[in-house]
């Protein structure tokens, strides 16, 4: 284990053998995922198939090995190895897979983000996960190189794509070395990567993933549910710093000698475009993206989508509606699914040919769910409670063993907060959040955060953030805000109000609805009432009582 690290990284407690019943969720002491997800495709006989299919651009699995290898070697000439973290800040680009492979390869623990952050989010990262160096897309450097004032631990930048003639680049570091690097013997239980994900506190925790576990989501959720085989071609728009694409867009395809097909910024004909052109089989996108590309004219006329056999839902909760008017319109199935960054990917999700819409599915083999009360005790069938899971991947957070302690409860039960029933057949059904987290078009926005940063500007008394029903969306953020003395409502302030989130942090967080009112409801102890505020019984702004 890296020193330093074992103390926020407890060793993951094997569960009962009826969970571990998969030969290939049983790993070696010494591991290596960089090394099983591209070497044992590339000198395993694949080294000439497509590994990466990226617009016009197609690398095999040889020539994905050759420039993997040769920033190994030019990442550890900067003096970065084993235990190091790297932070990437690219969009979905084949630099990306490039450098988290190469990653992995050199023991170094990758620390993806989302394109979208800001300065402010990206500096919490930097300093938190303590990275001395990031890899990132020139047209995303600005704000990362706005947040190095704040974490002066992220001294070194290499610039991928556009660069200046002052740059570190990765062609520079990939140019004349070796293209041969044998991965570092790491341990299956090492440190591989730490996926951030926001709170319903608005703090950022750092999800810490082994080796083992991002093989073992797909040998148990990919293998046992998707089926993949190396015909086919993993698509959709999940950024593959999220969790979802890290998965869905790289391990996957990879664990299987198959191919991805990366895109650019999700739009509804470009998607279907991508799918059409580029062949794909099997298709990662949320809820709200499906019903989008529904939305688009003529679309079976237009697009030929005869390559597609399955489409994953998940990131949230997939309607009913949307599954049936797919499947009508496509011929194909939705699969829904639940994950979280703690547990990497999807531990709950439908099965092909064993859908029932508006249900999230059956637990996937290697996990054991339970539906539980606030207590830990199980809850008869129909019932609502706390989905509870255990299996070949856990949460570990880095360096907060207390929030570490409220996500693993019940004797070692991962609990992600939300609330599901479980019917009489077994299946699962989503009811809601149980905290403060609002799902809107795929993204979890914790609504403290936004109101920290509307709380700053200098015409709000005080605000509060809570989730809205929206038709395309799910949900959508909505603000209540207080103004501050003097100040009144107008559209051009709603309008203010808004560009000064969208600055602060990642733009799709900010409030897409803005309602003035008077006051708060608030408890008798001062703790803000967003049950009230979600059913919109607040009581509005009067301008006589502001005069």
């Amino acid at each position: 284990m890296i020193p330093g690290v074992a103390e926020s990284l407890p060793a993951p407690e094997l569960m009962p053998d009826r969970v571990y019943t998969l030969p290939e969720l049983r790993y070696p002491l010494r591991l290596n995922v960089g090394a099983e997800l591209l070497d044992s495709n590339a000198e395993g006989g694949r080294a000439g198939r497509p590994a990466v299919l990226a617009g016009p651009r197609t690398l095999t699995y040889g020539e994905l090995a050759k420039r993997v290898n040769q920033l190994c070697h030019g990442l550890r000439s900067m003096g970065l190895d084993r235990g190091d973290r790297v932070l990437l800040r690219l969009p979905n680009v084949p630099e990306f897979i490039v450098a988290w492979l190469a990653c992995q390869k050199l023991g170094i623990v990758s620390v993806g983000t989302m394109p979208m952050l800001r300065a402010r989010e990206l500096a919490y990262i930097a300093a938190d996960a303590g990275t001395r160096a990031a890899i990132v897309w020139g047209a995303l450097r600005e704000e990362l190189e706005r947040a190095q004032a704040q974490a002066p631990v992220l001294k070194r930048l290499v610039v991928a794509g556009e660069a200046r003639p002052s740059d570190t680049t990765l062609a520079g570091l990939m140019t004349g070395e070796s293209e041969r690097f044998t991965a570092v013997d790491t341990e299956r239980d090492e440190l591989a990567m730490i996926a951030y994900t926001s709170g319903s506190t608005g703090v950022p925790k750092g999800c810490v993933h082994v080796h083992r576990d991002i093989l073992a989501s797909a040998d148990s959720y990919a293998r046992h549910v998707l089926a993949p085989s190396e015909e086919d071609r993993f698509g959709g728009h999940p950024t593959l710093a999220f969790t979802f694409g890290t998965g869905g867009l790289l391990v996957f395809p990879f664990r299987f000698g198959a191919s991805t097909v990366l895109s650019g910024p999700f739009a509804p004909e470009a998607m279907l475009e991508t799918f059409a052109s580029q062949r794909v089989t099997l298709a990662f996108c949320a809820p709200t993206s499906y019903r989008l590309m529904l939305g688009v004219p003529d679309l079976t006329r237009r697009f030929d989508l005869g390559s597609l056999r399955l489409g994953v839902s998940a990131a949230e909760p997939l309607p009913a509606a949307t599954w049936e008017a797919w499947r009508k319109t496509t011929g194909v199935e939705l699969l829904d699914g639940i994950g979280s960054t703690e547990m990497f990917h999807i531990f709950v999700s439908s099965l092909p040919g064993r859908v029932r819409p508006g249900a999230t599915g059956l637990p996937v083999t290697g996990y054991d769910c339970r539906v539980v009360d606030e207590a830990g005790r199980e809850v008869a069938p129909g019932q609502p409670g706390l989905i509870a899971i255990k299996g070949p991947t856990g949460c570990k957070y880095w360096r907060k063993p207390d929030r570490q302690a409220e996500y693993v409860r019940f004797g070692g039960w991962n609990v992600t907060g939300d609330v599901y029933v479980r019917d009489a057949d077994g299946y699962l059904v989503y009811q809601c959040r149980s905290d403060d987290m609002i799902v809107s078009g795929g993204y979890k926005i914790p609504g403290p955060e936004i109101e920290h940063v509307l709380d700053e500007h200098p015409a709000v008394a005080e605000s509060a953030v809570v989730a809205a029903p929206d038709a395309t969306r799910g949900f959508i953020v909505k603000a209540f805000v207080v103004l501050a003395a003097g100040r009144a409502p107008s559209a051009e302030l709603v309008a203010e109000l808004q560009e000064h989130v969208k600055r602060e942090l990642a733009p799709y967080k900010y409030p897409r609805a803005v309602e003035f009112v008077e006051r708060l409801p608030r408890t008798e102890t001062g703790k803000i009432q967003r049950f009230v505020l979600r059913q919109a019984d607040v009581i509005p702004w009067d301008p006589a009582k502001r005069a």
